[in-house]
């Protein structure tokens, strides 16, 4: 590529895992000349007003990379069901899209191959955990099971609650916390647990 006077810029902004349309104007890259840089395949369109360079390396997987990338650029979403799913390794679904949960009276953020699901409670179970040197937000084991029962098909949804009740060397089912959740949201899941666990 020939040099441009952008290049300091797009080198500073390299630097990020994505960047608004709004930081590139700061600092002197106007939108049009980041529809030109796209165009070149310098940079990649995450989303609207939304960019990152194609030359940062994330040092993710190819199966996390775009999770990763879509859930940090929807700062107040949350990861949730079956990506949540796939995260914990509670189902055996493919992840065709990344599942965001969003408050409820927000905007729908669009994003490529992403379903966006509004909630009212975006606060119960709500945690973030580091995938390779990110920091995304999801929902907890217990709150994505109880959400599966609620969004999902209840196929998917007991499936991912037999492997929530198999107990690994890393972890134990926390029933308490599991029946708690479904009271808060109002989900019948007692019986499901008695049925798999007697």
């Amino acid at each position: 590529m020939r040099s441009s006077k952008y290049d300091s810029a797009l080198k500073a902004l390299s630097k990020k895992s994505y960047f608004k349309t709004s930081e590139a104007r700061e600092l002197g890259v106007p939108a049009r000349m980041l529809v030109y840089f796209y165009e070149q395949g310098i940079l990649e369109r995450l989303g609207r007003g939304i960019y990152r360079s194609t030359s940062s390396e994330t040092g993710l997987d190819l199966n996390d990379e775009g999770l990763v990338l879509t859930a940090i650029s929807i700062p107040r979403g949350a990861i949730c069901l079956i990506s949540a799913l796939c995260f914990y390794e509670l189902t055996d679904q493919i992840m065709r899209e990344y599942w965001i949960a969003i408050p409820h009276k927000e905007t729908s953020p669009k994003r490529p191959l992403t379903r966006i699901v509004r909630m009212r409670n975006m606060t119960l179970g709500h945690t973030s955990v580091k995938i390779g040197k990110y920091k995304v937000n999801i929902f907890d084991r217990e709150r994505t099971i109880v959400d599966a029962f609620r969004y999902l098909s209840h196929e998917v949804a007991i499936k991912a609650l037999q492997e929530y009740l198999k107990p690994t060397k890393d972890r134990k089912p926390d029933l308490e916390k599991l029946a708690r959740y479904a009271k808060i949201l109002r989900v019948k899941i007692t019986p499901y647990i008695l049925a798999l666990t007697t």
